[in-house]
């Protein structure tokens, strides 16, 4: 009986850390920035359709589901720029097949003319608006996916 009492207590802790995560902890903080960049206010969104879905999100909810909060970071440098749209939803994201669609159309994946990249894992949705070889959308990948493995 005394190894289950102490299992289960690790047990919550290691749930409520790792279900415990917001959009704040998800941000690239100034000193994980890579050297050249600088943050900028409001959306440098590569193509139109990522900022009119973050912008307009309120009216896909039914497609995608309830909006908890949302947060957007936008970077420049001199050969690259960009945005990082965060969304936490209130539940689990539904919306995989209409963001494909919204953000690539018919390709149904990245392409030159329409690059961005999302991560949906949970009640996070994650969109990076940049080109491949950006480097900074490679650190901010690097972060989320170690956060919410």
């Amino acid at each position: 009986m005394k190894i289950t009492i102490p299992l289960s207590l690790l047990f919550l802790l290691f749930t409520t850390t790792t279900f415990s995560q917001t959009l704040a902890d998800l941000k690239l903080k100034p000193k994980e920035i890579p050297k050249g960049y600088t943050l900028n206010d409001g959306n440098i969104c590569i193509t139109p359709q990522a900022c009119t879905f973050y912008n307009d999100i309120e009216t896909y909810s039914n497609l995608v589901g309830t909006l908890k909060s949302k947060s957007i970071q936008s970077f420049k440098n001199k050969t690259d720029r960009g945005s990082i749209m965060y969304f936490e939803f209130e539940h689990t994201f539904k919306g995989d097949r209409f963001l494909q669609g919204l953000l690539w159309g018919k390709e149904g994946q990245p392409t030159d003319e329409r690059p961005e990249e999302y991560l949906a894992k949970g009640k996070f949705l994650i969109i990076w608006s940049f080109r491949p070889d950006s480097a900074i959308k490679e650190k901010s990948e690097d972060k989320i996916e170690a956060i919410l493995q």
